[in-house]
């Protein structure tokens, strides 16, 4: 039994912006880093592998990874400016790119993935810039349904690494070292809890290697030759900036995959900001901004290096809620530990030692997890009749395209065979399936006004009509009014205690959306960013007791209890607060 404690606090012992004892922070940051760091080293391997690659550049992408998740991870917890969460944040190797990695690096090579990946480090880069302009369009069906095509989409590779297994090798070591590895793994997984659960890829992929090292598949005699230290020596294999016909046909495959491992990183910032704090706060999205920022930095530089780009893990988040050890010093130990890891020749022997029936075991399973978290994130956002029929015309459309069930001459020939790939073919389907329902929604009605009190009337009167066409009464009509009011008096400049009398305030713009619901009606006030979260402030008001902090609460108070909700979103290039407000005679 955990012991009591008061609503909305944590067992937090250090919080980000606190500094544990340095044995404390060095202890939590090598157990984060070594729980991490074999699947950022097994990712980019099993690229290689189901790709063919050469022994030389696989074990320099392997490299490259470790160092650039690792740089990627301190720059997380140190934020420098915009760039970073501010947050213990692990970045790894994302297993969303392997198709489209395996894709680029078998019909063009590595020169043409070092550009693609390059190319597509642009969409975290352009959603951290204006992430509050996209949290419309990247919906959780969308992404859901294209991590649920990958598993479809890989398949096929998982058959050619088997498959590809010298001549000489005992079938029965090939299928002892892939069934054991996915039976470990699954078994693991699916019974262990808490850390044990969290090894499960590790256990397996060992067991499944010292089975197939019992057919000799492998190679302990190169492990062994190899030394404990050493210093790598840099391979980048260059940028193809040719741009043929096989960089346009895979570039919308890596754009999708961006989309959905920003999105990823996303919902990682978010969880993360959730157990890092005492009390309970509400999301900075500035800090969401940051994370996605470094996914992109990341990206570009596993662009530069010719290795398969990343995003956030959540592995933090437990072992933050775990240990209660959310300080920044975490993070940059951990991040440090993965390039000391670089140094460690010996470590990468034994991962490049390992047999294609394992990568290909280890494979399996992680396709499976990412299905799954497919299927989870659709059902985050609600699987209604409508979200229903574009996930699964979506996946039907992915399957037919890929298997050559629907017209295959056709869509092998179009342009160059983009269709001819579930993750493309599906993704498409659920992005253009969305499109046409947001664009045939009602639209909701809108004004925009400088962000002032004193265009409380012209606001008023745009909401007068808005209740008018909606069919409700006056009670309705006074009510929206009065929490539109409290709303922008809330987040007007004159309220901040900081603020200089008499002095001018840079005008900001306001623009308040108004759409009918089931049982009321949302408002959205999109405005000038600030420094206060109006969400916060509503959840502690009642708490200060001195003087101006009562005269500041006034608005929050009335608009707390004339709204069922508030949300207040704070990017750095605007704020949106979203009030819900029912209808008189709704519950």
């Amino acid at each position: 039994m955990s012991a009591s404690r008061p609503a909305g606090e944590s067992r937090i012992r250090y919080q980000p912006d606190e500094t544990p004892p340095p044995a404390l922070a060095l202890g939590v940051g090598l157990q984060l880093a070594v729980l991490n760091i074999a699947a950022v080293m097994l990712i980019p391997m099993v690229v290689m592998r189901a790709a063919g690659a050469s022994e030389s550049y696989a074990s320099w992408a392997v490299l490259a990874s470790v160092t650039i998740c690792g740089l990627t991870t301190m720059l997380q917890a140190v934020r420098a400016g915009r760039i970073g969460a501010g947050h213990v944040m692990v970045m790894g190797t994302s297993g969303a790119f392997i198709p489209a990695c395996i894709s680029a690096l078998t019909q063009s090579g590595p020169a043409t993935l070092a550009s693609l990946v390059a190319v597509s480090a642009l969409v975290p880069l352009v959603l951290a810039w204006r992430l509050s302009l996209f949290q419309r369009i990247l919906t959780p069906t969308v992404s859901g349904t294209v991590l649920m095509l990958i598993p479809v989409t890989v398949m096929p590779a998982v058959s050619g690494m088997l498959a590809d297994a010298p001549g000489d090798t005992s079938p029965a070591g090939v299928l002892s070292g892939f069934f054991i590895t996915v039976v470990v793994i699954g078994c693991i997984a699916l019974r262990a809890t808490g850390t044990l659960r969290l090894w499960a890829p590790v256990i397996g992929v060992v067991i499944g290697s010292a089975i197939a090292g019992f057919f000799g598949l492998y190679d302990l005699e190169r492990v062994a030759e190899t030394s404990w230290i050493g210093v790598p020596r840099p391979r980048p294999p260059g940028l193809d900036l040719d741009f043929g016909p096989a960089f346009w046909t895979i570039l919308p495959s890596f754009l999708l995959v961006a989309v959905v491992a920003s999105i990823r990183t996303m919902s990682s910032a978010v969880a993360i900001q959730r157990v890092s704090w005492r009390r309970t706060r509400a999301v900075d999205f500035r800090a969401v901004q940051g994370a996605v920022a470094v996914d992109g930095v990341g990206n570009l530089l596993a662009g530069l290096a010719g290795t398969v780009p990343g995003s956030a893990t959540t592995l933090s988040v437990s072992l933050t809620e775990l240990t209660g050890v959310a300080a920044r010093a975490v993070g940059i130990v951990a991040g440090g530990a993965f390039i000391a890891f670089v140094f460690l020749p010996k470590l990468l022997a034994v991962i490049l030692a390992i047999p294609d029936p394992v990568f290909a075991g280890y494979l399996v399973v992680l396709l499976a997890m990412l299905f799954a978290i497919g299927l989870k994130v659709v059902l985050q956002g609600g699987l209604g009749y409508r979200e229903g029929m574009v996930v699964g015309i979506a996946v039907l459309t992915g399957i037919g395209f890929q298997f050559g069930l629907i017209f295959p001459e056709q869509v092998s020939g179009f342009a160059g065979g983009l269709l001819a790939n579930a993750m493309n073919a599906g993704g498409f389907a659920a992005i253009l399936m969305s499109l046409f329902l947001r664009l045939t929604e009602a639209r909701p009605s809108r004004i925009e006004t400088d962000f002032d009190v004193s265009e409380l009337p012209r606001i008023r009167d745009f909401l007068d009509e808005f209740v008018s066409r909606s069919g409700w009464d006056a009670a309705m009509a006074e009510r929206l009014g009065a929490a539109a009011e409290e709303a922008l008096l809330s987040l007007a400049r004159e309220d901040r205690p900081d603020a200089e009398p008499g002095k001018a305030e840079k005008r900001r713009r306001l623009l308040l959306v108004a759409q009918k619901e089931k049982t009321g009606a949302v408002l959205e006030f999109i405005v000038a960013p600030r420094d206060e979260n109006l969400q916060d402030r509503i959840a502690l008001a009642g708490e200060d007791t001195d003087e101006a902090a009562i005269a500041r609460e006034v608005s929050l108070r009335l608009l707390g209890h004339l709204a069922s909700s508030v949300r207040h979103q704070q990017y750095h290039d605007t704020d949106i607060v979203t009030v819900h407000v029912q209808a008189p005679g709704q519950r």
